[in-house]
């Protein structure tokens, strides 16, 4: 299938957020995609939310989701984005919405492994998702899994995603800069992959404090599709299973394992 990655710097403002993704669809639709993923926070920035994050997500989550539906089915297009999602607390969820080429919803994933590290702390303000609740989707004819930006420091999850046969891992993140993080970010991507053998497409948030740089990269860990610090952009390619057939062929990592 092809595998569209947008990214782009969310604002504080749902409605405009809905504008640039509805904007990146299109472009995603005309390249003929069948799916596009979007950043960990298309939703909305939480930086630029002004008061408590509770309320500014009010009704917004199911308003999100909704648009994404409508998308998806007006452009017969599978849509991968993130957003905050009530959890009926005071802190709510960091979710992925999953939807398929017709707009159903196919799932959601909400983030596990929270951000407590160099120095910020994202469990103060959003609740953890369950550990046991790690789907895997279908998407045109790919299976595929879902991890949310420090997801991807954490091999297990992504172990487990491919156990349950996903080929297909899509990373949706805000990677904070700093010191070495771009490094951290490709680093681990390529791992992903390379220790997996499968796809794995990665969208990331460009603004004044993440690195953006989404990428698409093959079962060897190649990039194949990437952007840099683009305030805006959009790639694509081919995501086929038989490029996982030819490499699992010489680098069967995954038979070979002895546990």
């Amino acid at each position: 299938m092809k595998v569209s990655v947008g990214q782009f710097a969310p604002t504080g403002s749902l409605e405009d957020n809905l504008e640039t993704i509805a904007r990146l669809v299109a472009k995603a639709k005309a390249e003929s995609a069948d799916l596009v993923l979007f950043p960990e926070e298309a939703m909305l920035a939480v930086s630029q939310v002004s008061g408590p994050l509770n309320a500014a997500i009010e009704g917004n989550w199911s308003t999100f989701v909704q648009k994404l539906s409508f998308m998806a089915a007006e452009n017969n297009i599978a849509i991968v984005a993130g957003g905050y999602e009530s959890s009926g607390e005071e802190r709510p969820y960091n979710t992925l919405a999953v939807l398929d080429a017709t707009g159903e919803i196919l799932g959601t994933y909400r983030k596990i492994h929270l951000y407590d590290a160099f120095s910020y702390q994202e469990s103060k303000s959003i609740k953890a998702g369950d550990v046991a609740e790690v789907p895997v989707f279908e998407i045109a004819g790919l299976k595929v899994g879902v991890l949310t930006c420090y997801d991807l420091r954490f091999p297990e999850i992504a172990r487990r995603l491919v156990n349950e046969g996903a080929e297909l891992l899509l990373v949706a993140a805000a990677w904070f800069k700093g010191e070495h993080k771009i490094e951290h970010w490709e680093t681990l991507l390529r791992a992903r992959a390379i220790e997996n053998t499968v796809w794995v497409a990665a969208a990331g948030t460009s603004s004044q404090h993440t690195i953006g740089h989404s990428a698409i990269l093959d079962p060897m860990g190649v990039p194949v599709e990437y952007l840099g610090d683009d305030d805006e952009g959009l790639v694509t390619t081919d995501v086929t299973r038989r490029r996982i057939d030819e490499v699992r062929e010489f680098l069967p990592v995954l038979a070979n394992r002895r546990l």
